[in-house]
């Protein structure tokens, strides 16, 4: 028997081959799984490849007697290639369930990778969302640069979060690197009497009886490292406006009159570094501050946290500094961050700077050239035992270079160039790269751009050479 089929049946079919072909094109090559690293030079496994994330939602309730989380972590994101699977970041914690566009997804784990691979292939430039539940109690670990306890931290009253350069994922999964910024949304519950301080602005605090939620929006994009969740009985206290930017403060509600007042200068603080810096990049500003040691501080944005090991509660005024050093920052680091871990000096030499700014601010010209030559001595005692500032060693990433020695980088530059044309180029890095990623090469390029002059060879020889340079301006070195 013979089939014959009409023309008008032919076209039909034509018509719906070619519709489905739009629908559904092919993929330009074979899908691959995207790269289990974004090839930071000194830590080439931090964060993952293959997509870039929008917006993260964490979810999560938490029993601070015990730091046990139950969690939900959404992620948008916009894939950058043809995945067939992707990789997210986290550190213990059991995984539930996985679902990629409402579809389950399967996963696997290995080390501190969580490789998921979802139902269908991803098209490149296509947005998905990811949503992974988890629970468990946060694993203690100790940051891969500085020897102190890094990531979600429980410390028997409490629980604070403070994760540079790593530990982010040791209570969410995450793209932990800083070049795949994005926005959150963070939604915590707690029981009472504790409360939650962390990123961004609160829109919404829910009394649940037994159990406060309290949501926040991280509107500009951030750093993974920069997330910050702290729980904890604490105060309150609203500490008026700069430009319309509110200032709030949460103290520890076991922390003295005079551990707070290391902070009653902070709206002064950002006047004045607007004026240097240009406009407070972000929405709101503030401090959490705890009633135990933390080892450090950090500049987690919109909200840098302490210990009271960074607090001086004897003399205030010798507290500031840290509190100046965070919140320049904002400006450098947070705002503009660094596109691989190696240009570290980049943030930690502007809040140096920053607090000798401070100094100048306080006690003039004078004062700040001293701090000037007591940091270069210091330097040039120590400069046989230490790494230039331009060349980290990736266990030791926050060492004295990239604080001191590159802040008098940045002074050697300002007295070569003069101070309105130094603050020029500080205004001009911050707007190029403003919640965006650059590193050293870029900075050279502005510096280059405003003077019109070549300084690859003055910042090779401050940031890579080993030796500490003349400032001959200052009449310091040979």
């Amino acid at each position: 028997m013979t089939n014959r089929y009409s023309p008008f049946a032919v076209r039909c079919a034509l018509l719906l081959i070619f519709a489905l072909t739009l629908t559904f094109p092919a993929f330009a090559q074979d899908p691959q799984p995207g790269s289990p690293g974004v090839g930071d030079s000194l830590y080439p496994g931090f964060g993952n490849g293959g997509y870039d994330v929008q917006h993260y939602t964490l979810d999560l309730i938490v029993d601070p007697a015990s730091s046990f989380i139950v969690g939900e972590t959404t992620i948008e994101a916009t894939a950058t290639q043809d995945l067939s699977a992707f990789n997210l970041d986290l550190i213990g914690l059991e995984v539930g369930a996985i679902t990629v566009d409402g579809e389950p997804a399967e996963f696997s784990r290995e080390g501190q990778e969580l490789t998921i691979t979802p139902a269908a292939p991803i098209r490149s430039g296509a947005e998905f969302v990811t949503v992974i539940s988890y629970t468990g109690v946060p694993e203690n670990i100790y940051s891969v640069a500085i020897p102190v306890l890094t990531g979600w931290v429980f410390y028997g009253d409490g629980i604070f979060v403070l994760s540079e350069p790593d530990g982010a994922a040791n209570f969410y999964p995450v793209n932990d690197h800083p070049l795949d910024k994005a926005t959150y949304t963070l939604r915590v519950t707690v029981p009472k009497p504790y409360s939650v301080a962390m990123n961004g602005i609160v829109t919404e605090i829910t009394d649940n009886g037994d159990t406060t939620t309290t949501v926040s929006e991280v509107n500009h994009p951030m750093a993974s490292y920069l997330t910050t969740i702290n729980i904890a009985q604490f105060e309150l206290v609203e500490d008026g406006e700069v430009d319309g930017v509110p200032i709030r403060n949460y103290f520890d509600v076991g922390l003295s009159d005079a551990g707070r007042a290391n902070f009653a200068r902070q709206a002064e603080m950002m006047v004045y570094f607007e004026s240097l810096f240009g406009d407070y990049p972000f929405d709101v500003y503030g401090s959490v501050v705890l009633n135990t040691e933390t080892g450090t501080a950090l500049e987690t944005q919109t909200l840098s946290i302490f210990g009271i090991d960074m607090i001086d509660e004897n003399d205030p005024l010798a507290g500031e500094s840290t509190v100046a050093h965070e919140i320049v920052h904002q400006w450098f680091g947070n705002s503009v961050t660094l596109a691989d871990w190696r240009d570290i000096w980049l943030h930690e030499a502007w809040g140096t700077y920053g607090e000798g700014l401070w100094i100048e601010y306080n006690d003039g010209r004078a004062a700040l050239d001293s701090w000037i030559h007591e940091t270069y001595a210091y330097i040039s005692e120590q400069v046989e035992f230490l790494s230039p500032p331009g060349s980290p060693p990736a266990d030791d990433l926050f060492n004295t270079s990239v604080y001191y020695w590159g802040a008098l980088a940045l002074h050697a530059l300002r007295v070569r160039v003069g101070g309105e044309t130094f603050f020029q180029i500080a205004r001009e890095w911050h707007a190029r790269y403003q919640y965006g990623n650059a590193g050293t090469a870029e900075f050279i390029d502005v510096v280059n751009d405003i003077t019109g002059q070549d300084y690859t060879a003055f910042f090779e020889s401050w940031l890579y050479s080993g030796d500490l340079p003349a400032i001959p301006e200052m009449a310091l070195g040979s």
